[in-house]
């Protein structure tokens, strides 16, 4: 095995297995092992949310610097640093129990998690591209569905072994480091193929790409409320701590495929009609958690959020890079701004709205709401044919 220059099918599975670590583990553990916080530290809604958020600031902090040129040159040593944090900073959790721990531990997570995203997206797809193989880029996006169908195998067996919250976490830390020892031998010593040296151009003063900033950020607010509260919603159902892990599993084996499929539907109805679709169905999913009874409504929300909200971060990306081809960073840090806002007032929104409620029904009317806004501010973004 000839470590120094991976194949490219070599680098997008070392760059789905980081995802897998940074984003599925790293990012939404957090998801499944909320509802065991909340009952064993007596967190209300509104600490999950504010913890949530932490999490949020820290990832759009991580992907606004990451996005800056002072990091050229060192992508490699940057990530591996970043996923090696990831894993110490998820088992840290579970050694601690205070509302400031937890608050600052998942803030230092999301930057290390934004790191991993940006540097590794640079390193895998620019070789990628360089070899022609666009198409493995579904495979990377991949990482995030498998990381969190892992964590959600891993807290089933947890739960049914009788194990408190914080060994989800502990275990989290383990499997997150054998995942960082898999990534170094999958890719080798690669580095970016190419870089954006020196300024990129302004983005251009275009309605369509102003439209896009905004659609992409009213989907961060409403794709996030119900990826941070799925499984508390199936805890306050009665749904059963097996039954928990189950729907975020789905959720995760739903999101593995999603970007292949949702690009491949793309490239017959078109990218911003894909987008579109994309959010009609999360929309669907978001209200099926709360108004569907029994384990039908999470069953169907894991399946329709899962295998859509991955997607719709690649769709919205692309989108944007097309509307601004000459500032790939750049379009980069103002499209995950506006995306990071969104799923931070979210959490935060909607933990408040489920304080005051007693239940997730309005806050996830809010977030369809959010989605269904999306959609219908991208379609309007769509260039018009003559």
């Amino acid at each position: 095995m000839n470590l120094a220059s991976p194949t490219p099918l070599r680098l997008a599975l070392a760059g789905m297995v980081a995802l897998a670590v940074a984003m599925g583990i790293g990012r939404f553990v957090y998801t499944p092992i909320l509802p065991g916080m909340m009952d064993e530290l007596h967190l209300t809604p509104a600490d999950a949310g504010w913890i949530a958020s932490a999490n949020y600031l820290g990832y759009l902090i991580g992907a606004l610097a990451a996005a800056g040129g002072w990091a050229h040159g060192r992508e490699r040593t940057l990530m591996f640093a970043s996923l090696a944090a990831s894993a110490i900073l998820a088992g840290l959790i579970g050694l601690t129990g205070t509302m400031a721990a937890f608050l600052v531990i998942r803030f230092l997570a999301g930057l290390a998690s934004a790191f991993v995203m940006v540097f590794m997206a640079s390193i895998v797809f620019s070789h990628l591209a360089a070899a022609g193989r666009s198409d493995l880029q579904a495979l990377h996006f991949g990482g995030v569905g498998l990381g969190i169908a892992a964590s959600s195998a891993l807290l089933a067996v947890l739960v049914t072994e009788h194990a408190v919250w914080s060994a989800g976490w502990l275990w989290s830390g383990a499997i997150s480091a054998v995942g960082l020892l898999l990534v170094a031998l999958l890719a080798g010593s690669a580095t970016p193929a190419n870089g954006v040296d020196g300024p990129e151009p302004a983005l251009p003063k275009e309605r369509s790409l102003t439209k896009m900033i905004l659609a992409y950020g009213l989907f961060g607010f409403g794709y996030v409320v119900t990826a941070t509260f799925l499984v508390a919603i199936v805890r306050q159902g009665g749904g059963g701590r097996v039954f928990e892990a189950a729907v975020w599993m789905v959720a995760g084996l739903a999101g593995f495929p999603s970007v292949w499929f949702w690009q491949k539907l793309a490239g017959r109805i078109g990218l911003y009609a894909a987008y579109v679709a994309s959010c009609l169905v999360e929309v669907v999913g978001v209200t099926a958690s709360v108004v569907v009874k029994g384990s039908a409504g999470p069953l169907i929300a894991g399946v329709l959020v899962g295998g859509t909200f991955i997607a719709i971060t690649a769709l919205g990306l692309q989108a944007a890079r097309q509307l601004a081809p000459q500032a790939p960073r750049r379009i980069f840090a103002v499209m995950t701004a506006a995306f990071g806002v969104g799923q931070i007032i979210g959490p935060i929104a909607a933990g408040l709205l489920a304080q005051a409620a007693g239940n997730y029904v309005l806050a996830s009317v809010m977030a369809a709401v959010a989605l269904l806004l999306s959609g219908v501010i991208a379609w309007s973004a769509a260039p018009k044919s003559p």
